[in-house]
């Protein structure tokens, strides 16, 4: 079983080639690294960083250094990162690991970019008002569907063995914004009818799968209007299934196109210059429809698809995996991400049993988050569950 570290390229720049990758080897003991590539905005507490303990990560920005070339004249680019300053960890995590004899992944998100998204709003997904998600990118955009491609070209001179696509769909309302405010219970309904995006390039896709798209956004604004003003009728059950007599469902369908589509055109380019490209489906089996997420579609489009194995037993580590299984993705084609730290794990014994179920299940690949935001010690769980 291949086994890798999710890591920052700051936790290389911080701490050195030499105990960056000394920890992934003598401590983990793991064959590889999948380093952020571009990455959304956060502040995170770092336990064993020699130069800070909480730091603050940019929006949406990049940790190589872009080919202005291949960029030139689009509105829609790669950002570095000013933590950089002028060195280019991917390269140099690329010499380091290559030499040491490990995998490279490219940990990368696309579609939640809150520096591109707010730049360029038109970009952005918008609700049945109209208003723009500046938090994201619409996955049915041509302008996003070609800077994720072209993204993955960019990452492939580095000698990526594989692409880690976090975010390549849709998104729900709620999606991380720091400060979001719902001071009223807006309801299920109301929330999940206020993710869905209407922008021209949605509704032209729904429009060509023959579904009456502005129809389908008039019923879905009436229908949130309704909840807004109603507290009773905010928390009432709506199946979106049965709403406009079924054509919000197909909407939400030709959704999942898009995004199967987009998935597509981004494991191709990747195919092209030897990588695979894994899609991350952090939501689960059964819960990604409102973010355009087709399991069994993905699972014959990707090389790969990645879920988060968080929990607290093996058992339930076991039916997580095969909770995908009966959503057609078999556990040979997927990788599973786990926790060492104490919040999923009491112990290594804990973890070794979580990786021996994985084994047991034949799923090929096992990755541990995150290298900077864990202490030492659950470094050294890694290593004595993969031993």
């Amino acid at each position: 079983m291949e086994s890798s570290v999710l890591a920052f390229a700051t936790d290389l720049l911080d701490e050195g080639p030499d105990a960056f990758f000394g920890n992934l080897t003598e401590r983990a003991g793991v064959g590889g690294v999948t380093l952020a590539s571009v990455y959304h905005e956060a502040r995170d507490v770092f336990p064993h960083n020699p130069r800070r303990v909480v730091r603050y990560l940019e929006p949406g920005a990049a940790y190589f250094r872009p080919d202005p070339a291949r960029w030139a004249g689009r509105r829609l680019a790669p950002v570095p990162s000013t933590a950089i300053g002028d060195r280019d960890p991917f390269a140099e995590a690329a010499e380091q690991a290559h030499r040491r004899g490990l995998r490279l992944h490219a940990w990368t998100v696309f579609c939640h970019n809150d520096r591109l998204g707010f730049q360029h709003p038109d970009c952005a997904p918008a609700n049945a008002f109209g208003d723009r998600h500046r938090t994201e990118l619409c996955p049915a955009n041509p302008e996003v569907r070609e800077y994720a491609t072209t993204l993955v070209e960019e990452l492939a001179r580095y000698g990526v063995d594989a692409i880690r696509a976090e975010s390549l769909h849709f998104h729900g309302l709620r999606h991380g914004y720091h400060h979001e405010r719902y001071f009223e219970d807006l309801g299920p309904t109301a929330e999940a009818l206020l993710g869905i995006c209407f922008c021209t390039h949605c509704r032209a896709a729904a429009t060509a799968a023959g579904v009456p798209a502005d129809e389908v956004r008039d019923a879905v604004r009436e229908e949130i209007r309704a909840r807004l003003t109603d507290e009773r009728r905010a928390a009432e059950p709506a199946a979106l299934d049965t709403l406009a007599d079924g054509a919000v469902a197909a909407y939400l369908d030709a959704a999942t196109r898009t995004v199967t589509s987009l998935a597509a055109e981004v494991a191709e380019a990747a195919d092209r210059h030897g990588m695979r490209l894994t899609f991350m489906d952090g939501a689960g089996p059964g819960k990604g429809w409102l973010s355009g997420i087709d399991l069994p579609a993905l699972a014959g489009t990707a090389h790969q698809i990645e879920t988060l194995g968080y929990a607290r037993t093996p058992e339930a580590v076991r039916e997580k995996v095969a909770a995908f299984a009966l959503h057609g993705v078999r556990p040979q084609e997927m990788a599973v991400i786990l926790r060492p730290m104490s919040s999923d794990c009491d112990g290594p014994d804990n973890l070794a049993a979580k990786i021996e179920i994985l084994r047991a299940l034949g799923v090929p690949e096992v990755e541990f988050y995150h290298y900077g935001l864990m202490r030492l010690s659950s470094m050294d769980r890694i290593g004595a569950a993969l031993r």
